[in-house]
């Protein structure tokens, strides 16, 4: 069968099918490649030269599509599809009009599913996913993009991290509500007396999905693969804390076996480190860490993630990949949790590729989406206002482990003195710039690491600088700007965003009118941006975002301000901040961290304004009232083993 779609309105306008004789009813599938959203056709003969066209979905992205390029807001499609007659045209547009005036589209699909059932019990068609499944034990998730990659060393993208913790254990995981470092794959683990060697022991009751056990060699293997250079794992730079590894990575060394990993048994992994790192057991659940198949990888290469190559051994197995369209995953059977010995609760978690996000919420509007929010496709900013009234009971917004902030070229005039930096960061109401700008719930921010991260600081505690007029203008007089007389006019630059933008705009607003400064923003695009914010030249002010690899501070405050260890964009140094993160790097006195990581904290936001942080992130999430258990995991992928679906939607 050939269809050919005559409209640039896609995937909704008239189709033209030709089909061998006889034929009938036929089936058939289009896929609109630029999204990934594939429509489906029930072709149903009348009589001999005239055929009725059924199309589905995802039922509300057609309807959304339609009602921008047309009128008329239709599901059906009539056509001559044989003889091309003007006079079918006609008729078949006629029908269409005169259908969607006098039926709305909830009562025209109820229609649609009678007239099949009269027409012989022809089920109305939808997307691939939903023939296959039972809706009351399907969770339905949105993804923004397709998802590039299964591959645990391979990935950098939140898609893929979100599927790839449903198939993989790490030998860590972090507890939703503290973040704390909790055992997953290992049962314990021990640290030398210099906090240099750790060894963790593992579980026994855990499987590939070939029933092969999982054992310490498999992780051996998959530490030895992410960190050759040959791999190309965007991640292999969270492997440079194992002896070796960073000159492996870099082509300086071939020498594998002093790599600073080892499997002491088959149950046993040792890790060499560096230098000291008291928070290591937190990046032993990065995805880089976890245990990798050797065998099919070695069978498959490159194809070895595909649905009939691919082992796991997490709490899902993988069924479906339609690459582009839609990911299903089936409940493992043989996985247990490592405290509660449950199963995961749901037994099939469908992913579906959903590029626009007012196409997402459209479709949990329509009862086609069981969450939307935060990783899984964001609520419209437009919208949230309406749907955080319209749907209260089902509206949630949580912490997001981020941070947004300014970074500030300490080299540059006039940013380059500390009185000029805390003016600027006093002069911005960050309460009022989350409450009309962002408008979802964002904290505002006087320090970086952000809370409940271990090493952060809790506000209460009033460290960095708050919003004060008055005391902003002190200092630029003391900084030489009285009334900002004299002060040249700043560049603040972001990458292209509305949001960024309009963010931007009120910050411009605020230090004028505190201040009496101008600012000028510019803009760039991504990766043009992230150059010019490392040259020496970079712009007195330019926004950026940091989101944890790992709960830890070390992983915020050293490794990116760090004057000589991190990339310190903010071209910053400080002799103090440096001996703090250093040390409390290599502590294992929780206590003794903490108190190195606030002092840093308060050099670098408050004694200095080396940035200028705005707010903390949040997700904001709709929730279907049938997902019971659920919660939000601001860190690596979501913790779905442990959710519940209660009834149809």
């Amino acid at each position: 069968m050939t269809i050919e779609i005559h409209t640039e309105c896609l995937p909704v306008g008239l189709v033209q099918m030709r089909y061998e004789s006889g034929q009938t009813p036929s089936e058939a599938l289009w896929r609109h490649e630029s999204s990934g959203v594939i429509a489906q056709f029930l072709v149903l003969p009348i009589k001999k030269k005239w055929h009725l066209a059924l199309v589905a979905g995802p039922s509300v992205y057609l309807l959304e599509r339609l009602n921008k390029c047309c009128p008329i807001g239709a599901f059906l499609m009539l056509s001559d599809l044989f003889s091309r007659t003007m006079m079918g045209t006609f008729v078949a547009l006629f029908l269409i009009i005169i259908i969607t005036i006098l039926v709305e589209v909830p009562m025209l699909l109820a229609a649609v599913r009678r007239t099949l059932c009269l027409l012989g019990g022809l089920l109305l068609l939808s997307a691939p996913a939903v023939i296959a499944q039972d809706i009351t034990k399907t969770l339905r998730l949105p993804q923004m993009s397709a998802i590039p990659t299964l591959d645990p060393g391979l990935a950098q993208d939140s898609s893929s991290i979100e599927v790839i913790e449903q198939l993989f254990l790490g030998l860590t995981d972090y507890d939703p509500k503290t973040y704390e470092v909790i055992p997953e794959l290992a049962t314990k683990w021990s640290a030398s007396a210099d906090s240099r060697t750790y060894t963790f022991e593992m579980r026994k009751d855990v499987f590939w999905s070939d029933g092969v056990p999982v054992t310490a060699h498999d992780i051996e293997y998959a530490i030895r693969r992410n960190i050759n250079p040959e791999t190309a794992s965007p991640y292999a730079y969270a492997l440079y804390i194992l002896e070796g590894a960073e000159a492996i990575n870099k082509g300086e060394s071939k020498d594998f076996n002093n790599l600073g990993v080892r499997a002491v048994d088959d149950y046993m992994v040792e890790f060499r480190l560096t230098q000291p790192a008291g928070f290591f057991p937190a990046m032993a659940g990065l995805w880089t860490y976890r245990p990798l198949p050797r065998r099919s990888i070695e069978a498959f290469g490159t194809a070895w993630t595909e649905p009939e190559h691919i082992l796991t051994n997490g709490s899902y197995r993988l069924a479906t990949w339609e690459k582009g369209n839609q990911l299903i995953l089936k409940r493992n059977p043989d996985y247990k949790d490592s405290v509660t010995q449950q199963s995961a609760q749901i037994e099939e978690v469908n992913y579906y590729i959903i590029p626009e996000s007012s196409t997402g919420l459209a479709m949990f509007e329509n009862g086609e989406l069981d969450i939307i929010g935060g990783t899984f496709l964001s609520i419209p900013v437009p919208e949230i206002d309406r749907v955080r009234k319209e749907y209260a009971d089902r509206y949630s917004a949580q912490p997001d482990l981020c941070t947004y902030y300014l970074g500030v070229n300490n080299e540059r005039e006039p940013t380059n003195k500390p009185l000029v930096r805390k003016a600027l960061s006093a002069a911005i109401d960050r309460k009022t710039l989350v409450e009309r700008i962002t408008k979802g719930g964002e904290e505002p921010a006087t320090t970086f690491t952000r809370p409940p991260i271990f090493g952060s600081v809790d506000p209460k505690e009033g460290i960095g600088i708050s919003y004060d007029p008055e005391q902003a203008r002190l200092w630029l007089a003391e900084a030489g700007y009285p009334d900002g007389e004299g002060f040249p006019t700043i560049t603040y630059m972001h990458n292209t965003s509305e949001n960024h933008a309009k963010i931007a705009q009120a910050v411009q607003a605020m230090l004028k009118r505190n201040l009496g400064i101008n600012i000028r923003i510019e803009n760039q695009e991504w990766k043009v941006y992230l150059k010019s914010t490392t040259q020496p030249d970079a712009p007195h002010l330019f926004r950026f975002g940091w989101c944890a690899d790992y709960p830890d501070a070390n992983n915020w405050l050293m490794e990116v301000f760090h004057p000589t260890k991190s990339t310190n964009r903010i071209r910053w140094q400080n002799s103090e901040y440096a001996q703090l993160t250093e040390k409390a790097m290599g502590s294992t006195d929780p206590s003794e961290r903490i108190q190195l990581y606030r002092r840093a904290e308060q050099i670098l936001n408050e004694e200095e304004a080396a940035i200028i942080p705005l707010y903390f992130y949040t997700s904001k999430y709709l929730i279907n009232p049938r997902l019971k258990d659920w919660y939000h995991m601001a860190l690596g992928g979501q913790q779905i083993r442990y959710w519940r679906l209660t009834g149809r939607p």
